[in-house]
């Protein structure tokens, strides 16, 4: 279904929140575009995937790439579906990468390949090498893949992965030394790796291209990686539902696009229709926000 340049403007307009971070006293206003993020709805496929968000009101969607299945075919019409729908690619994820001498391939040529067909704006990268040497150059080899391109490559730490830490992360990015590079922060995983959002303060939000949100309890009942790895694929919580200190993370990285990732079992079996679950993830944002 196309849109014209009028109606699509109207549709953007009516679906980017006006963000207020409160600072002290002072009030900042920024526009931000919303996303829903692939693991949100991983029961159906990519190019559906755009259909879904454009459904739930979302101007922007994130895309899943499944190496036993994604082909060249399905990323043109993935493309073709966004480009009907005015719809955004906020982002193609995940090359994960492996430690050396792994049997398993991180899939990265492949993913680069995809995002540059669909028009992806960020591609996410996780690892489970623990050699920080190691993975910053293969970062900077897929970034090198990208030169000429709009694309970021996003290096995500988890607490339960071999890049942990905010920390570790960040000396990776500038060891790579690479301008297509940045680091995406989940404030889950920003939380349990023991960050604050003040620790964000101090890094330069040309590495920040977008977040990824979602509310969980302000401290984990067990911090083992089991726990922690189950919180994180199926016990997420919608804004507003746990702890988290989602204001004052928006507070110290205005503007940039917010990607919400709630991947929750809660949520896949008392949602099984995709869109409405992205409407409830979609509204709980809302709610949030106007709840400032």
């Amino acid at each position: 279904m196309a849109r014209s340049s009028t109606a699509k403007a109207a549709f953007v307009a009516d679906v980017e929140l006006i963000c207020r971070a409160r600072n002290g006293a002072d009030t900042l206003t920024t526009v931000r575009t919303l996303s829903l993020a692939a693991g949100t709805i991983l029961d159906v496929d990519p190019a559906a995937a755009i259909e879904v968000a454009f459904q739930a009101g979302f101007p922007a969607v994130g895309v899943w790439f499944d190496a036993s299945t994604f082909t060249e075919s399905i990323a043109w019409d993935v493309k073709k579906r966004c480009d009907a729908l005015g719809m955004i690619a906020l982002d193609i994820e995940p090359i994960m990468l492996v430690p050396e001498g792994s049997s398993s391939s991180d899939n990265g040529e492949a993913i680069v390949d995809a995002a540059m067909i669909i028009g992806a704006r960020n591609i996410l990268v996780a690892s489970r090498d623990t050699d920080n040497g190691r993975v910053a150059e293969r970062l900077r080899v897929l970034a090198e893949r990208l030169d000429g391109t709009e694309i970021r490559l996003v290096l995500e730490f988890l607490p339960i992965l071999g890049v942990r830490t905010l920390t570790q992360a960040s000396a990776i990015v500038a060891d790579a030394d690479h301008p297509k590079l940045g680091v995406l922060v989940d404030n889950l995983h920003l939380s349990r790796a023991g960050h604050q959002p003040s620790d964000l303060a101090s890094l330069d939000r040309r590495l920040l291209p977008y977040l990824q949100v979602c509310d969980a309890p302000l401290h984990p009942v067990d911090s083992g990686i089991p726990s922690l790895l189950h919180e994180a694929l199926h016990g997420r919580l919608l804004p507003g539902e746990g702890g988290l200190p989602i204001d004052e993370l928006l507070a110290i990285v205005p503007e940039v696009p917010i990607s919400l990732e709630l991947r929750s079992e809660f949520l896949r079996t008392s949602y099984s229709d995709p869109v409405e679950r992205a409407r409830v993830v979609r509204a709980s944002m809302d709610r949030f926000i106007s709840s400032w």
